[in-house]
This record gives C-alpha cells, structure tokens and sequence, in this order.
C-alpha cells in the first residue's frame, strides 16, 4: 500500500497563494490516481482536484482557475497550487490515492494525515 505525507499548509490571507505537496511511497506511483480532497469543520469531505495516469487533470468547479494540480512521477510527489485563496477555501486538505480514476472519496485506498489551510478575510 502507499504511503502518503502532505505538507505546505498555513495561515494566508485572502488573495494569497499556497502551494501544496504530497510525497508518496510505493513502486508504481506513475500508474496511479491522484487526488486532493478538502474538509472543513463539521461538513463533508469534498472533492478538490485528481489527476489520472498520462498526467491528465480535472478540478471542482469551486476551484477551477484557481488552483492547479500536477504530478512529478520521478519525485513521487503530487501538487496542489493555490492561488486567490479565499476563505471559504479554509479546510483540511488531503491527498489521496486510487487504482481507479474517481471523484468519489469512497473511491481512494491511501490517504495523508492532511494538511490545515486557513485562508483570513
């Protein structure tokens, strides 16, 4: 199984940028899906961005424009930017990963231990 580690959360403020990294563990990282996923206090965690085997990508509509996902298969690492960040953008963000292309969290098998971004007003 992969083993995920998340990093480069913190305390923004409104408009800034972050920019979010996910190492990972495992043999065969190129062939699998990639995600990122948010949850904030008391509500669902919700799909951010995934990115699929020939390093295609889709993002939330809630995103879209503004954050970014893409892969480095020789690092292992997946990455999330951020930019125009907002408050409601304030979460638990985590990365996970699937043998299947998925939206569905359900979906994932591995997951990180997350990583807080708190975007101020």
């Amino acid at each position: 199984q992969v083993q995920l580690v998340e990093s480069g959360g913190g305390l923004v403020q409104a408009g800034g940028s972050l920019r979010l990294s996910c190492a990972a563990s495992g043999r065969t990282f190129s062939s699998y899906t990639m995600a990122w996923f948010r949850q904030a206090p008391g509500k669902e965690r919700e799909f951010v961005a995934i990115t699929w085997r020939g390093g295609d990508t889709a993002h939330a509509d809630s995103v879209k424009g503004r954050f970014t996902i893409s892969r480095d298969n020789a690092k292992n690492t997946v990455y999330l930017q951020m930019n125009s960040l907002k408050p409601e953008d304030t979460a638990l963000y985590y990365c996970a990963a699937a043998t299947i292309r998925t939206t569905s969290a359900a979906g994932y098998d591995a997951w990180g231990q997350g990583t807080q971004v708190t975007v101020s007003s």
